[in-house]
């Protein structure tokens, strides 16, 4: 069985032990490091590449927002999950823009972490169940902005596909429920993303919630 290689990241050291007990319960887990914080997760990476990294976002030196960055400039596909609190929504918005997968609070339980861990790696945007659109429209006012659809000229189709991309579908579940294959779905996105000039599925969920699409 090839096992999850998963980075713990957090400036508190009892944090991360206590991480590391609860997701090495799991048999698909493997703790293969920890960092206090961005600079130090990025340098263990690159000598030690994770397929997951669990990151709190508040941090001295080198922050999860500054982390996220490093990571991600070194090596897209790993995934990372950001940890936080209700109070670092500020915070959010600009990981989920440099690639961060999505976000969990920090006194999530360990079913929920581990499910998190393995939705990312299916490519699922991760949003903690207790907090919605407020993350992401924490500052906006509630009138949809539909002219950059407009300008893009984004089809009622794609904008079905774009909505369950923000819910935290899978490809195979929007595929399910628009009753379309897979690939179809897979050239959908692909177009959004060239028509809106956006990188990957969770910038098509940034989009959404800041436009209050969703």
């Amino acid at each position: 069985m090839n096992k999850i290689r998963l980075l713990l990241v957090d400036d508190e050291k009892l944090i991360r032990q206590g991480l590391q007990i609860l997701l090495m319960n799991f048999e698909d887990i493997e703790v293969i490091g920890m960092a206090s914080n961005g600079r130090e997760a990025y340098e263990m990476v690159k000598s030690n590449k994770p397929d997951v990294v669990l990151m709190d976002i508040r941090m001295p030196e080198h922050d999860g927002i500054e982390g996220t960055k490093l990571i991600k400039s070194y090596d897209e596909d790993i995934k990372i999950i950001i940890l936080t609190t209700f109070k670092d929504s500020e915070y959010i918005e600009s990981a989920l823009k440099l690639g961060a997968s999505g976000y969990l609070l920090k006194d999530s339980s360990e079913e929920l972490i581990y499910s998190a861990i393995k939705a990312s790696l299916s490519g699922n945007i991760i949003i903690h169940p207790e907090m919605t659109t407020e993350i992401l429209a924490a500052q906006c006012d509630l009138t949809p902005n539909t002219g950059l659809l407009e300008q893009g000229n984004i089809t009622n189709r794609e904008l079905e596909i774009m909505k369950l991309i923000a819910d935290g579908l899978s490809n195979k579940e929007i595929s399910e429920s628009l009753f379309l294959s897979e690939g179809t779905v897979k050239n959908n996105i692909s177009v959004i993303l060239s028509k809106l000039e956006l990188r990957d599925r969770t910038q098509i969920a940034v989009f959404m919630y800041k436009n209050k699409l969703i």
